[in-house]
């Protein structure tokens, strides 16, 4: 895992890596299941796929979760475990390194992934806070969104 401090920087025109969201049920991978995973593989700054996996609603009881991922419904994919999300996870990001939302639920639900970790707010010189998504939006002149994984692939785009 690579740390990184505020203001470095790192070339992501020549690399190929992926980008992620997680929204957890609980920030505890142990008794919690992830509602929704989205990511984006990208080369230099080229989409080149996308991952959009939900675990089946009938399976998720927190309304407030369930009110966050009601969007673009049938643009997602359903199973009905989170190990099911994270098997095909592991499958669509190989080896490549994870450019992560640098908060502690992320961590844990991806510790067993080997793959190097790197904090894409870092990457864009933003702290994580409450309205961080507000500040990456108004720093970029940003289109509100709810797919948050591409409000990240836009700032880096800038940023590089």
């Amino acid at each position: 895992m690579i740390i990184m401090k505020k203001g470095d920087n790192m070339d992501l025109k020549n690399r190929k890596y992926v980008i992620l969201e997680i929204i957890p049920t609980s920030s505890n991978a142990k008794t919690g299941n992830i509602a929704q995973l989205s990511a984006l593989k990208i080369k230099g700054i080229k989409l080149e796929e996308r991952f959009d996996y939900r675990l089946d609603k009938t399976l998720i009881n927190i309304p407030d979760i369930l009110n966050m991922i009601n969007y673009d419904n049938d643009s997602f994919n359903y199973v009905k475990r989170t190990k099911t999300i994270l098997n095909r996870f592991k499958k669509f990001i190989g080896n490549l390194p994870l450019l992560i939302i640098d908060n502690g639920y992320t961590k844990d639900y991806l510790k067993d992934f080997d793959n190097e970790k790197i904090s894409v707010f870092k990457l864009l010189n933003l702290e994580v806070t409450f309205d961080v998504f507000d500040e990456l939006i108004k720093k970029y002149n940003l289109e509100p969104t709810n797919h948050l994984v591409d409000l990240l692939y836009e700032a880096l785009i800038m940023e590089i």
